[in-house]
């Protein structure tokens, strides 16, 4: 569902934000991109869904190239960054149905999958509220949902779970674990390394901008927990 061959990103001066990366994500798969502050993550997961450019590699979503055919890869993704920008000055549903409209999702499919989540959620109450007045895990909410409206083939996440009190958290786990059962595919960054154990059939961590291991979990961590394992990766110099 998403291929990454020898993905390279610089910033200005030279500095490479990642360097060489490769990985591939299947239908199916919960895959969690692990790595301290500043190691790649966000500028990788920006450029897989179009919002960077970069100089070197190719990237390709369900075997289109995010440089080739943008639209066409985005039409079947879903991205939600670590602080989702979201137009204030709509409702709930405005919104949503605003996102339906550009995804071109029919009326009948996009009331059914609003309904869903929104319920899943506990936001169905607050559709018909201004946007500006929803708390930030509200806000945080009605971002997952509208990604889920068109029904995207990747989702990709960027600290999904940052702002999400535990009974919303455990409701986007299930929803993540019924997407993938269905034959989409999920790649997301995280900091909560048990959470990610827990959740993910495979796990990428990067190290200023380097890939230092990826593959099955199970793989990945050995008898160890996951927690050790990353510390012993990224203090190991």
């Amino acid at each position: 569902m998403l291929t990454i061959k020898h993905f390279t990103k610089s910033y200005k001066g030279g500095k490479k934000a990642v360097d060489d990366l490769s990985l591939v994500v299947e239908r199916g798969d919960i895959y969690g991109f692990i790595g301290h502050n500043g190691a790649g993550k966000t500028t990788t997961l920006r450029s897989v869904v179009g919002v960077l450019d970069f100089e070197e590699g190719e990237i390709e979503i369900d075997g289109i190239s995010i440089r080739k055919d943008p639209v066409a890869c985005k039409a079947v993704t879903a991205y939600i960054p670590d602080n989702p920008d979201i137009y204030e000055h709509l409702t709930g549903i405005q919104y949503l149905n605003f996102i339906g409209d550009l995804y071109g999702v029919s009326k009948a499919n996009r009331e059914l999958r609003i309904h869903k989540y929104a319920d899943d959620f506990q936001l169905t109450p607050h559709l018909g509220d201004i946007i500006s007045s929803y708390s930030h895990g509200m806000k945080q909410k009605l971002a997952i949902i509208s990604a889920l409206i068109h029904k995207p083939k990747l989702l990709v996440l960027d600290e999904p779970f940052v702002g999400l009190d535990p009974k919303a958290a455990h409701t986007l786990k299930e929803i993540m674990a019924e997407l993938c059962r269905n034959g989409s595919a999920i790649f997301f960054s995280t900091h909560v390394l048990d959470v990610a154990e827990k959740l993910c059939n495979k796990i990428a961590i990067i190290k200023a901008g380097k890939l230092i291991t990826h593959g099955k979990t199970e793989d990945v961590k050995g008898d160890h927990s996951l927690e050790d394992v990353f510390l012993e990766l990224i203090n190991n110099d």
